[in-house]
């Protein structure tokens, strides 16, 4: 009987044994040491495109309008004509001045002639002086009348060529604001239509005063003046388009920053030849301003943020995670530069942090970083 009690005392004092506490495995995470990647930093920003040109096409003359030479909205050229104003009135003018220019020409004529024969007689002593002195007044008489009726002919000339309304450049002509047969260009001016250039574009811009401090940097290291902008390229792409595919430079910046506002005006120039880009059109801009050879970068959704800033999980040699405060810069496609705070040889938790608490260990598994695939933000 004692042998029985002791045998299942035995297996009583076992299966405690087998109950005690044993501490759950670390949890797996996934590490990467961060990307080192040649990049190129950016100003990044918004604004919206305008004409280079635009032009009211007013009526310069009154009379009827005799004919509309183009369809609403298609694209002229320089000089070519797009209203035509009765033009008869105007020749007649003409031809009356150069009658009246004909008439002085043939008077200035006859008072030279006189004035030669004048001028022998007197000096034979033939004529007066005062005989002399009046064909000398009838003559620059008849010279000023002569330049008279020539300015005359050529405001003439310059009148009729406004009966032909022509395009001042290429672009696209808007609707026209009047009909066959309206009068206009009586009183004040009367705009037919307008033309707007699109080829190239304006893309216009504001900059607060921290990016104007990186502009300015961006502009030092480039080694141009700020006279020389048009050799800084800027950038652009539309809402519904993925990058910034229209390239383009910067052509001015206003010489201060507005006060009432603390931003800095800026413009950039852009070829359209396929009339993709339209004024007023909201765009995303960015432009280029250095280079850094040596740039680390981390996955982007690795970085966290309390109210000490931005951090990634780093797992230490001996397995242990530690919360490391970071400096970050732009984000180039999933990924996020790291100004400070980690080194290349960081083993920075990216898969699993969720599952990481700093002081306690991990089990880590290495794994490599695939470069960005943003070509025009990584190079």
């Amino acid at each position: 009987m004692r042998i029985i009690v002791t045998a299942a005392a035995l297996l009583s004092l076992a299966a405690c044994n087998d109950n005690r506490y044993v501490p759950p495995p670390a949890p797996k995470v996934s590490v990467a040491h961060p990307l080192r990647q040649e990049i190129t930093h950016y100003l990044e920003t918004s604004g919206n495109l305008a004409s280079v040109n635009s032009a009211n096409l007013v009526a310069r003359i009154g009379g009827f309008v005799q004919e509309i030479k183009f369809i609403d909205g298609a694209t002229v050229k320089a000089g070519q004509p797009l209203f035509v104003i009765e033009p008869e009135p105007y020749e007649n003018a003409l031809a009356q001045a150069k009658a009246a220019e004909a008439s002085a020409n043939a008077t200035v004529t006859q008072a030279q002639a006189d004035y030669v024969r004048q001028t022998e007689l007197q000096s034979k002593e033939f004529a007066s002086k005062a005989t002399l002195e009046t064909s000398t007044a009838t003559r620059d008489s008849a010279v000023a009348v002569q330049r008279q009726r020539q300015a005359d002919t050529k405001q003439a000339e310059i009148n009729l060529s406004y009966t032909q309304v022509k395009a001042p450049f290429d672009g696209i002509v808007t609707a026209r604001q009047v009909s066959i047969g309206e009068l206009v260009g009586m009183g004040n001016p009367t705009v037919l239509a307008t033309v707007v250039q699109l080829d190239p574009i304006y893309v216009n811009f504001n900059i607060d005063e921290q990016q104007v401090v990186r502009l300015r940097a961006g502009i030092r290291r480039r080694g141009v003046t700020e006279a020389e902008l048009r050799q800084i390229p800027v950038e652009v792409g539309l809402v519904n388009e993925s990058g910034y595919p229209h390239k383009g430079m910067l052509d001015y910046a206003s010489p201060g920053v507005t006060s009432s506002t603390g931003t800095l005006a800026v413009r950039g120039v852009l070829p359209n030849p396929d009339r993709i880009l339209l004024p007023g059109y909201f765009v995303r801009i960015r432009v280029p301003l250095a280079q850094e050879p040596d740039a680390l970068l981390v996955p982007d959704m690795a970085v966290g943020s309390d109210q000490g800033g931005r951090y990634v999980l780093v797992a230490g040699k001996d397995g242990v995670v530690e919360q490391r405060k970071i400096g970050t810069g732009e984000a180039l496609g999933d990924l996020r530069v790291v100004t400070q705070g980690l080194t290349a040889e960081d083993n920075v938790i990216v898969s699993g942090a969720a599952r990481a608490v700093p002081g306690q260990k991990v089990d880590a598994e290495p794994q490599t970083l695939a470069r960005s695939g943003e070509t025009g933000d990584v190079k």
